[in-house]
């Protein structure tokens, strides 16, 4: 391209997403015929419930939907959103807090956005979801990492206070709180949860919780909510949320924040220049998942903690590969650098990252999974085991395989 062609300096430091580009790699190798077990996304493999189809299905034949709607949200989605709010996290927002995004992701990117100034940091625990250092970046800001592997002090993937208040500098903004934590699958302690939210109010940072894989906890897990557990961090607090991993939503795009009322007017503003009002039949099925019970949703959790036991269990039969067992969301983080540096498959080929293992797994093996290196955590691969269970035996069952021919 000609100079006068070259695009924007922020664009350029955004990387791509790597889950997507391993999953559109899957997919495109699928259309070519090639048999590939994929674990890169992190989609549910279950319908949306039929209750919530059908309130969309409604909503197609009903002429309100047909107009523009309020920035914001469906001002009845978003008391509905309130009151879950009180429900599941077990303290009260108005309805003025709640602001519906075209999905969690546009959720996140608004928040960094209304937040930061340039220069400003954000203190991101890490192993992290791959989107929030882009999305920091995009708004001018600079991604602090702060490391918590498997064998961390705190627990698996559990960051300790101290590390974070090492990273604090004059120009920290905002912490992300990730509990249950995607990629690791970690639940993070009340302890833990509880010290971030008293840290931030020392400090004047705010807090962004992601709680979008709040439902799914296992073997006696909960997920510890910040702002229930200490109050006092409310006025500095957005939480993020969304339909899609709970409800088995995730092509509908509906997802919301929760912030306090001048930050969700700030907000709204923005998206009144990107997106106006999210797609109003999508709303209308988020609207009735959120306003229902959370029996299809425990069906889902029983079928996950099924796999995730499956899975765990076939993992750490691959000599080289130590998997913690995750206690929430649905990722297996399975530390592969016994893996490395030794030939490996039929081809021998020598492998010096989990970033080029995956790319030979996907490649002689036909199984898709995610490398660490996108997740801030070189050494790992992350395996979603929200798909079938004859999948799961099967990808991983190629995997021990292909390790297996290595040695012959």
């Amino acid at each position: 391209m000609a100079q006068w062609q070259a695009l924007s300096e922020r664009i350029d430091k955004v990387s791509p997403s790597a889950t997507l580009a391993v999953d559109s790699k899957a997919k495109a190798m699928k259309a070519e015929g090639i048999d590939v077990i994929g674990f890169g996304a992190g989609e549910p493999n279950f319908a949306t419930p039929a209750p919530i189809v059908e309130a969309a299905a409604l909503a197609v034949r009903d002429v309100r939907n047909y107009r523009y709607t309020p920035t914001a949200g469906l001002p009845e989605l978003r008391q509905a959103i309130a009151d879950k709010t009180l429900r599941d996290s077990g303290y009260a927002v108005e309805a003025d807090q709640v602001v519906v995004t075209n999905g969690g992701k546009q959720a996140v990117y608004e928040s960094f956005q209304i937040l930061l100034n340039d220069g400003d940091e954000v203190i991101i625990p890490t192993p992290y979801w791959t989107s929030y250092p882009e999305a920091v970046k995009l708004a001018g800001g600079v991604p602090v990492e702060v490391f918590a592997g498997a064998d961390a002090d705190g627990g698996a993937f559990e960051p300790s206070i101290e590390a974070i208040e090492a990273a604090r500098s004059p120009r920290t903004k905002a912490i992300i709180v990730t509990s249950p934590n995607n990629p690791t699958g970690a639940v993070w302690s009340e302890q833990t949860i509880r010290a971030i939210g008293e840290w931030a109010i020392e400090h004047h940072v705010w807090v962004i919780s992601d709680e979008i894989y709040e439902h799914l906890n296992y073997d006696g897990a909960r997920t510890t909510y910040v702002g229930a557990v200490v109050p006092e961090v409310r006025d500095q607090l957005i939480v993020l949320n969304g339909v899609a991993k709970t409800y088995a939503m995730p092509g509908w795009r509906v997802g919301w924040m929760v912030a306090p009322a001048p930050v969700a007017a700030a907000a709204s503003k923005l998206q009144g220049h990107m997106t106006s009002n999210v797609n109003n039949i999508a709303q209308r099925a988020a609207l009735e998942a959120v306003s229902g019970t959370l029996e299809a949703v425990e069906d889902m959790r029983q079928a996950f903690d099924a796999r995730r036991k499956t899975i765990v269990r076939m993992l750490n039969e691959i000599d080289g590969v130590s998997c913690p067992t995750p206690t929430g969301a649905f990722y297996a983080f399975p530390d592969v650098r016994g893996l490395l540096g030794k030939p490996l498959g039929a081809s021998g080929t020598v492998c010096e990252s989990s970033s080029a293992l995956a790319a030979l797994l996907l490649d002689e093996a036909h199984v898709a999974a995610v490398p660490g290196e996108a997740f801030g955590a070189p050494g790992y691969l992350r395996f979603s085991y929200a798909v079938a269970d004859d999948d799961i035996v099967e990808g991983i069952t190629r995997f021990q395989r292909w390790v297996a021919d290595s040695k012959r």
